[in-house]
């Protein structure tokens, strides 16, 4: 057992900061947005405080798509700059990100030649869906003619490509018949988006010795200058002042806001659902490419394999941020419609189901505009009425976190009259510094950088980038032993305690490992992970079987899972 539980280094973080009572920049919210701020700011070298109230990228960040995205359908909001940026940014992740982003080949199904050319202008103009219409051939074509002109920037993916019906039958001889033509373009696919988050701050942190971030520790109400935080686990509350408060807690922005004694209504956010699939036909059926089209209804869904699973989403309902979101029964019907529509021979049925997530966008207010045609650009607010300057992040997207960062940062740095010392741009993230590409690559790094590691090498790779090679030399410095029914083991589980901030059984089984994702975690997975945490995070059997029992319901409730009921003891 190591020496100092991550509990323990939390309590001394927590006391560090409390001990202080005074910080620059108080950043609320630990999604991917706050975690790339506070990245930003700690490599100008500027004091932060994070905290957030849950662990870090459970919300918002942990409800995606799992896609680093251009927005091709953006260009019909007329949201250009949003599509220059988007493509970009894209085109950097793929360079600095590789362990987690990677190009994913994308095709559009198409029914018509002209649908959809006279309903678009009107589209674009007033930003009103009308009834619903399916975009034909010739809008897509120039839809990614314009596209493929933002996208070359940086020579990152090939240009876009239409095939007719019998070439794109002949490449996908599963999609429906009746198809017409197929485009295919390229994207990217984020592979683990709370581990991509968890390696932003992880960056922010080794950066700068006075950056520090909380999970599990909530902001609570402002007394002056200062913000009232709740240690959530313990339920201890304290104060800290700080020059410049930033509001980055998503859908949860005005809530916040609220809490600190300022009313606003910036945000607006819609429900979006999603249900992954073990389901080898379906699989097979889209080639290894994403699906993406228009449904009749007129939303954008998507189709594709991730994990050796199949992602399928995704629902835009109007939703409230005070209940907790969930993926419904009408939502997965809607998906089974969706997926019959483009690959009508294939059978389905909810036992192929082995997870479904559902979370809240983090869009701004809009009133009477269609869900589909609400701006997935950002703004930043400031409000300097209450003396300290809060300054309040509306909207934002996964594509787009690098450079939102930076946009924030730059806000913050000028209210504390700072300049800017370096830029994120280009900067490798965590583990995607020195990551081997290739199959020739990957076997040389593995040889080189975890020797021993056997059949453990491609997982850990691919769990931490090249980070793979600290964790193996700390599996390797103790005794260690597998969990039996998962990818991990004891040491590695003490790795995750003591550096990447796990409290809960659910973070685990969650956030730092797929587990949950790809439908490997029954009642013994939890019981097995839960008495390998036991001596690590110093937990009675009483707290053990109660963070089983929490874990079974929160996967039970929010993650459509039926596991039983853990017996008492």
């Amino acid at each position: 057992m190591i020496n100092s539980t991550r509990a323990s280094l939390r309590d001394a973080e927590i006391g560090a900061v409390r001990e202080s009572g005074q910080v620059p920049v108080l950043i609320i919210g630990g999604g991917i947005n706050g975690i790339s701020l506070f990245r930003d700011l700690a490599l100008q070298g500027v004091d932060a405080v994070l905290v957030e109230r849950h662990d870090f990228a459970s919300g918002a960040s942990a409800a995606s798509s799992h896609m680093i995205h251009g927005g091709v359908r953006y260009l019909e909001n007329g949201e250009f700059r949003l599509v220059r940026e988007s493509v970009q940014e894209r085109n950097g992740l793929l360079k600095i990100a590789p362990h987690y982003v990677k190009p994913l080949r994308t095709t559009i199904p198409i029914y018509s030649t002209f649908s959809g050319i006279l309903s678009a202008p009107v589209r674009f103009l007033t930003h009103r869906s009308g009834k619903p219409q399916e975009r034909g051939a010739l809008l897509i074509k120039i839809g990614l003619m314009l596209y493929d002109t933002f996208s070359r920037d940086g020579g990152m993916v090939p240009r876009h490509r239409f095939l007719g019906r019998r070439k794109s039958l002949a490449e996908l001889p599963a999609l429906d018949p009746q198809i017409k033509y197929t485009a295919t373009y390229f994207d990217a696919s984020m592979h683990d988006p709370e581990r991509l988050a968890l390696d932003v701050l992880q960056d922010g942190r080794s950066a700068h010795k006075s950056a520090y971030a909380l999970n599990y520790v909530e902001a609570v109400a402002r007394d002056g200058g200062a913000v009232v935080l709740r240690d959530n686990l313990t339920g201890d509350e304290f104060t800290l002042a700080a020059d410049v408060i930033v509001n980055t807690s998503g859908p949860w922005t005005d809530l916040t806001n609220d809490a600190l004694g300022a009313q606003t209504r910036f945000m607006g956010g819609t429900k979006g659902s999603h249900i992954v699939l073990d389901h080898p036909l379906l699989l097979e059926a889209t080639q290894g490419r994403e699906i993406f089209f228009e449904h009749e209804d007129g939303r954008i869904v998507l189709i594709y394999p991730l994990k050796d699973r199949v992602l399928v989403g995704t629902t835009d309902i109007e939703a409230d941020p005070r209940e907790p979101a969930r993926c419904t029964e009408a939502e997965v019907d809607y998906f089974f419609d969706l997926i019959h529509h483009v690959f009508p021979q294939i059978e389905l049925d909810r036992g192929q189901i082995v997870y479904r997530f559902s979370g809240i966008r983090p869009l701004p207010r809009h009133e009477d505009t269609a869900p589909g045609f609400v701006s997935r650009d950002y703004r930043v607010e400031v409000d300097e009425s209450g003396g300290v300057p809060l300054v309040s992040l509306v909207g934002g997207k996964w594509t787009t976190f690098r450079a939102l960062g930076a946009t924030l940062s730059e806000k913050v740095l000028n209210l504390l009259g700072l300049p800017r010392l370096i830029s994120t741009a280009g900067v490798p993230i965590g583990g995607g510094e020195g990551f081997p590409q290739t199959v020739r690559a990957r076997r040389a790094w593995m040889q080189t950088h975890l020797p021993g590691a056997g059949t453990r090498a491609d997982e850990l790779l691919n769990r931490y980038g090249t980070r793979a090679s600290e964790v193996w030399e700390f599996i390797e410095s103790g005794d260690d032993s597998p969990v039996d029914g998962t990818t991990v083991s004891t040491r590695e589980l003490e790795w995750m305690v003591e550096r990447e901030f796990v409290v809960h059984l659910a973070d685990v089984v969650l956030r730092r490992t797929s587990l949950a994702f790809t439908g490997d975690v029954d009642q013994a997975t939890l019981d097995a992970l839960a008495r390998a945490l036991a001596p690590i995070l110093e937990w009675d059997d009483a707290r053990r079987d109660r963070e089983i029992a929490q874990t079974t319901e929160l996967l039970n409730d929010a993650h459509g899972l039926t596991l039983p009921s853990p017996a008492r003891r």
